[in-house]
């Protein structure tokens, strides 16, 4: 376990509001990576799945970047664009 781990786990022990907004801010992180790395493997710049969703290229790095509240339409518009199915899990 690194540093980073070693810290994060202390600090949720210790602070609820951290662990609890932690965990929420990492799913949105996470949601936004995944969708960046599988633009990277569809080899397209953000520019070119904008055009391919029909939206700019500022609102694909939002998704990328900052993937809090995103509507399922708009990651399901995301997915057909790089030629993906999405599948959510409830667990």
């Amino acid at each position: 376990m690194n540093d980073l781990d070693r810290y994060i786990k202390k600090r949720k022990k210790t602070d609820p509001d951290f662990a609890k907004g932690f965990e929420e801010g990492y799913r949105d992180f996470k949601i936004g990576v995944i969708l960046r790395q599988a633009r990277e493997a569809a080899g397209l710049t953000q520019e070119e799945l904008a055009d391919r969703v029909g939206t700019q290229k500022t609102a694909i790095s939002r998704i990328e970047n900052h993937a809090e509240d995103i509507k399922l339409s708009t990651i399901q518009k995301v997915a057909k664009a790089l030629g993906k199915n999405l599948e959510i899990s409830l667990r």
